[in-house]
């Protein structure tokens, strides 16, 4: 999987939220994408799958310009955003149905994901009955369902109590082997427990891409770091 952003440059109005973003993914990874509010992070993930419009620049998945050719694209990403759109009235199985049916995905593979995620002791429920972080789960599930290539995780485990927040974690773990995850978190414990690489944005623009121990570098922590850098 490779994934390449040239100048990407987003507006809303007079505010830029993205500009001239460059980034370079060649490898299966897990990338922290990191920042604080404002930073663009979001409009970056929207701009990824296709959700929102870019102003300029490019971006390129396995040789295929996202603009040019959308349907491709969106084939090979999968996508949890932030507030996690699911429909409380359905059935978990009659939902990920659903969703297969929109992929074209056999529907056997929806048992396959329900046992990979862990959610088979509340696969007879609905979604609306289900606690947050099976919520996220069934979230997830919708987002591997057709084995993406490009994995694209928006505070996955925002609003988790800590016992959830390691239960995801590990489905992260085991959702993303063999695939490129791009995860967007203010947790820093979060960023050492699942990520090799780190992208930190500030106003619109990447002002680290490197490694996780590139990125602490001389300091202390990862807190200490991010503080740093967006102060």
């Amino acid at each position: 999987m490779s994934l390449q952003i040239s100048n990407l440059s987003k507006k809303y109005g007079t505010q830029t939220a993205l500009n001239g973003v460059n980034i370079d993914i060649q490898n299966n990874e897990i990338i922290g994408l990191l920042g604080p509010n404002g930073a663009g992070k979001s409009t970056l993930m929207k701009s990824i799958v296709g959700a929102i419009g870019i102003d300029e620049g490019e971006i390129i998945l396995n040789n295929e310009n996202i603009k040019e050719n959308p349907i491709s694209s969106k084939r090979r990403i999968g996508f949890l955003p932030e507030d996690n759109p699911l429909y409380d009235e359905m059935y978990i199985h009659e939902y990920l149905s659903f969703v297969a049916e929109l992929r074209g995905v056999a529907k056997t593979r929806i048992d396959e994901v329900i046992v990979q995620l862990g959610i088979t002791p509340e696969a007879s429920k609905k979604i609306g009955q289900l606690s947050k972080g099976y919520r996220q789960r069934v979230g997830l599930a919708q987002a591997i369902l057709h084995e993406p290539e490009l994995l694209i995780l928006d505070e996955p485990t925002n609003g988790l109590d800590p016992n959830q927040i390691i239960e995801i974690r590990s489905v992260i773990k085991e959702a993303g082997r063999g695939k490129t995850v791009l995860l967007s978190t203010h947790i820093m414990q979060e960023v050492e427990a699942l990520c090799t690489r780190v992208i930190l944005m500030h106003r619109g623009v990447v002002i680290q891409d490197g490694p996780v121990e590139e990125f602490r570098g001389r300091f202390g922590s990862l807190e200490e770091a991010f503080a740093t850098y967006t102060q």
